[in-house]
């Protein structure tokens, strides 16, 4: 049995910060599966999402994407992945993952988190941050990977401006 880990994750949308938690993910284990779940106001529909990080991901030959509903570490043991990547961004992610893998750990022993710490350039990066300058107008393009700013250019149309400064159009 290869090693094989769930990254799991809303993705709405898919940031250059996953991305990266994918790629070193990768490296580490034989098979990532990348699981989408379902959030409230959402951008971008499940379905969706995992068809914008399948794009994404299609150069990892390790990598699958696909969904789930539900507990993340029923899934986990659904798909017998034995390890949970998860990222972390700061102080405040790291309470919020301390508590549940605690939960996690309580409801499957059997199932053990491994963290990425994020890199310094993907640090202020957040999914819920790129929605909100989409819905602005104002360029996420060194943000999140090109298939993802063509599908909130189609959510919002175009960015007005680029890194605070107006575009020439």
């Amino acid at each position: 049995m290869g090693r094989k880990a769930l990254y799991p994750g809303g993705f709405d949308p898919p940031t250059l910060g996953h991305l990266d938690i994918v790629e070193r993910a990768s490296r580490l284990f034989d098979e990532v599966i990348v699981g989408v779940f379902g959030r409230k106001d959402e951008l971008f529909t499940i379905e969706e999402r995992v068809v914008l990080m399948t794009e994404a991901t299609q150069h990892f030959e390790n990598v699958t994407v696909t969904s789930f509903e539900g507990l993340m570490v029923r899934y986990a043991q659904e798909i017998e992945a034995p390890v949970v990547v998860r990222g972390m961004r700061a102080l405040t992610d790291f309470a919020a993952e301390f508590d549940m893998a605690l939960m996690n750990n309580k409801m499957a022993p059997d199932i053990d988190a491994v963290y990425f710490m994020t890199r310094a350039r993907h640090l202020y990066i957040s999914a819920s941050r790129i929605r909100e300058l989409a819905a602005l107008h104002q360029s996420v393009e060194d943000l999140v990977p090109p298939n993802v700013f063509q599908a909130l250019e189609g959510k919002f149309g175009p960015p007005q401006t680029t890194l605070g400064v107006r575009s020439s159009e």
